[in-house]
């Protein structure tokens, strides 16, 4: 088992304050804080506030402003509710302006009295299957699964297997890596269909996009060394918006996790920067 990686580690600063690592090199190449990597140092400081007695439930995020990696990021954790079974913060990022607020909802893992889940989808495992690119925590792995999978009315679906370089002791830790890897792929696939007339290799330069709400619901414990599949589709793309939805299995098929994300995807106004523009 390993220590935490350096991104995930915390300074405390105050009393549940925390100024978080920020990394040399952005994920995106540019310097816009990556939606993932908040998420996951936001879920960090409400679990070291909890001092990990309790598993992350669900985790709800509005991005209000792009931050910098080249000022500091402090994380302000206010607990809601603390009981013996639940628990709840909302934890506050602050770069000069506040950046995002995300509220965080904990428990303690009960027996089951019912349970069942749906299937998951029929694919090849990541042994008959080559690394790929992607958006991911740094350490991870991918294997995309080749194809372009439709939903009911030519949804784009997307599929690929992940699993991180180390088992680690935090649960949180394992959350926080797969988090990462379901931030940055939604608007890119809702663009798909659209290839004729969108690209999007012109997003911050014609094309406004970014991440605006991330929900993620974790529903089993898992081991984020261990291969996962994550399952996305780009549900709606409308009005300058993308909404898109995913769920996340384990080798053996057992449901894990799920998420949604609001992001924005709209023609811009005027020639935007690439290195700090949404």
């Amino acid at each position: 088992m390993s220590d935490l990686p350096d991104i995930l580690t915390l300074t405390e600063v105050g009393d549940h304050k925390y100024h978080v690592f920020q990394p040399s090199e952005s994920a995106e190449g540019r310097d816009v804080v990556f939606s993932g990597q908040l998420l996951g140092q936001m879920m960090m400081a409400s679990d070291k506030v909890a001092g990990s007695s309790k598993d992350i439930r669900s985790v709800h995020a509005i991005f209000a402003r792009a931050g910098t990696y080249t000022k500091p990021i402090e994380l302000t954790v206010d607990s809601m509710q603390a009981g013996r079974t639940w628990a709840s913060d909302t934890v506050t990022a602050m770069q000069d302006k506040l950046l995002c607020r995300a509220m965080i909802l904990m428990n303690v893992v009960d027996d089951d009295l019912m349970r069942h889940e749906p299937a998951m989808p029929d694919v090849p495992g990541p042994g008959d299957l080559a690394g790929s690119a992607g958006q991911a925590f740094p350490g991870s792995e991918l294997r995309a699964i080749p194809g372009e999978p439709e939903g009911p009315g030519g949804v784009p679906i997307e599929r690929r297997w992940h699993r991180f370089g180390t088992a680690l002791d935090s649960q949180a830790a394992g959350q926080a890596i797969l988090t990462w890897a379901t931030c940055g792929q939604i608007i890119g696939l809702g663009m798909r269909p659209h290839r004729d007339t969108v690209n999007i290799h012109d997003a911050h330069v014609s094309i406004s996009t970014g991440v605006i709400g991330h929900t993620i619901h974790f529903l089993e414990r898992f081991d984020v060394s261990q291969w996962l599949l994550i399952e996305e589709e780009a549900t709606k793309a409308a009005t300058g918006r993308v909404f898109g939805t995913g769920r996340v299995f384990t080798e053996d098929g057992t449901l894990v996790a799920m998420f949604h994300q609001d992001s924005m995807a709209k023609s811009a106004a005027v020639a935007l920067d690439p290195k700090r523009s949404m």
